[in-house]
Formats: structure tokens, C-alpha cells, sequence
């Protein structure tokens, strides 16, 4: 029988350590992951210097990997027209670079959209079925993110009712440790969503300290080393079905002073111990 859950190293885990992604494709094949998530930034780098995209994605590759999203900042979701016709460009620039490498799905956050207040939920499901149109000419889906800080699709609450109000068929969510707990979301809100509805999850931990308000991305740790409620977080998925992609997503100084490949295999390990534990005795989805 297969894992319950799929593994993917998310490339902000060792973005510190400034390897590029050439490198970081070898760390996550060598630390025992199923899939990368690489930042658009770092493909660009790669391209800027003279990397062939068809080199990269055999690359990706030969080394058993998979590419089942990647993280990009294209503001699709602005309100100004002009603006959000270039977020829209920027994010078709984007697909295509993880079409070219193979890839899947990309990452579509309320980027540019952190303090705007009272944006209607119905405007931001029109604006995320445009992304999912785009998405469906490009073969790469858009996996509407929340961001626990932002003022506008902070919550997962939001972004549920967002995805559904698409009416779009691809249309899904990638929600993260961290972001539910900064931003307040119930964790309980997990067991309203079917398995398909969550296309990837950000894996992490925070600490008990500093109060949630003034945590930032910099408090992550590694899943398990904090006060996350992790088991209830995994059995919800795996009772709704969900096979969802887990993706390390950490940006600790401590981890970028350590080298990339030790950081890449203790997260790995440490979120399969989490998972273990929290299906114990389970057979598979319900």
C-alpha cells in the first residue's frame, strides 16, 4: 500500500542557502521527496543565465520528480484594471515556465492584495475564474492560496467560498500550516472540504511564543516542533480522501545556516513521523 500522503519540498525551505534551482532539484531527489515546488524566481534566474527550460525539466525529470505547483506572484487579484491585466500576463508568463519544466500547478496568492479591506467575495471569484481560463489554455491550474496577513483572502473560510462561486471545475485551494493559525482560520474548517478541494497543503509548525498576532513566516519550524494540531490537520484530510501533495514550506534563519540536504532530509522525516502518528492504526481513506 502507497503513502497517505504525497511529499514535496517547497524551494523557499532552502532558499537561504542560494544554491539555484539546478541544485535544488538535486537536494529534494536526494533527500527522498516525490515533488518540488520551485519559486518562479529562481526558474528565471536559471533562464537568465543561460539554462535551457528542456534541460531542466529532464533534469526534474530523470530524477523521479514531479512539479505539482510552484510559487509565483502575479497580482491577478488587483482592482485596478491596468494592474490586474499585467498580474494576468505576469501569471500566463509564469504557467508557462512550469508548463515548460513540466509542471502542473502554480501558486495564486492575494499578492499586492495584503491590506485592501472588504474586497467582495464574489468580485474575487470572477477575477479567479479569469486565472482558472488562463490556466485552462496554459495546462497549468492556479491554486488560490490565502495568506494569513492579508486583509483580503486571509481566512480559508474566504477562500472556500471563493472557489466555489468560480463554478469553475479545476478550481481549488492550497492552504498552509501557518497561514490558518496567523490569520485565525479554525482548523475545523478542514473537515468541510473534500478531498480534490485541496490541491497541495504548506507543511509547518509554529512555536507557543511570540502571541499569534506577532508571529511571522520566520517562526516556522519543522512540522512536529511546535503547537500546531498536525494530527487533527492530517486525519481530517485523509477522512475527506485527500492524497494532497504535503509541501515543506519553512523560511527559518536557523535552517538556511545549515547545509540544504540535512534541512531537506529532517524535514522529510520529521513530517512522515507526523503523519504516522496521527494515522495510526488507519488502513486508508475513508
Amino acid at each position: 500500500m502507497g503513502e497517505a500522503f504525497r511529499y514535496c519540498l517547497n524551494t523557499g525551505t532552502i532558499r537561504g542557502q542560494g544554491l539555484g534551482i539546478v541544485e535544488e532539484v538535486d537536494v529534494a531527489a536526494r533527500a527522498g521527496y516525490g515533488a518540488i515546488e520551485p519559486w518562479i524566481e529562481s526558474i528565471l534566474a536559471y533562464r537568465k543565465a543561460g539554462g535551457s527550460l528542456r534541460d531542466l525539466r529532464k533534469r526534474i525529470a530523470d530524477a523521479g520528480l514531479k512539479v505539482p505547483g510552484a510559487i509565483g506572484f502575479g497580482r491577478w487579484l488587483a482592482d485596478q484594471k491596468d494592474r490586474r491585466k499585467k498580474g494576468l500576463a505576469e501569471a500566463r508568463r509564469d504557467m508557462d515556465l512550469v508548463r515548460q519544466i513540466g509542471g502542473t500547478g502554480l501558486a495564486a496568492p492575494p499578492a499586492g492584495m495584503v491590506q485592501r479591506k472588504g474586497l467582495d467575495l464574489r468580485v474575487a471569484a470572477e477575477r479567479y475564474r479569469a486565472l482558472l481560463e488562463l490556466g485552462d489554455k496554459m495546462g497549468v491550474v492556479p491554486q488560490l492560496e490565502f495568506w494569513g496577513v492579508s486583509k483580503t483572502l486571509g481566512h480559508l473560510s474566504e477562500v472556500a467560498h471563493v472557489a466555489v462561486e468560480t463554478g469553475h471545475p479545476k478550481a481549488c485551494l492550497l492552504c498552509d500550516v501557518f497561514h490558518m493559525f496567523r490569520g485565525g482560520s479554525d482548523f475545523n474548517g478542514l473537515k468541510l472540504l473534500s478531498g480534490p478541494a485541496i490541491a497541495m497543503f504548506h507543511m509547518n509548525d509554529y512555536p507557543a511564543r511570540p502571541r499569534r498576532e506577532k508571529q511571522t513566516d520566520a517562526d516556522r519550524v519543522y512540522p512536529g516542533d511546535g503547537v500546531a494540531p498536525l494530527g487533527q490537520i492530517l486525519r481530517d484530510l485523509h477522512n475527506n480522501g485527500s492524497r494532497c501533495w504535503l509541501s515543506l514550506e519553512l523560511f527559518n534563519e536557523t535552517y538556511y545556516s545549515q547545509p540544504a540536504l540535512k534541512v531537506a532530509k529532517t524535514g522529510l522525516a520529521k513530517m512522515k513521523a507526523v503523519v504516522r502518528k496521527a494515522l495510526a492504526g488507519r488502513r486508508g481513506p475513508r
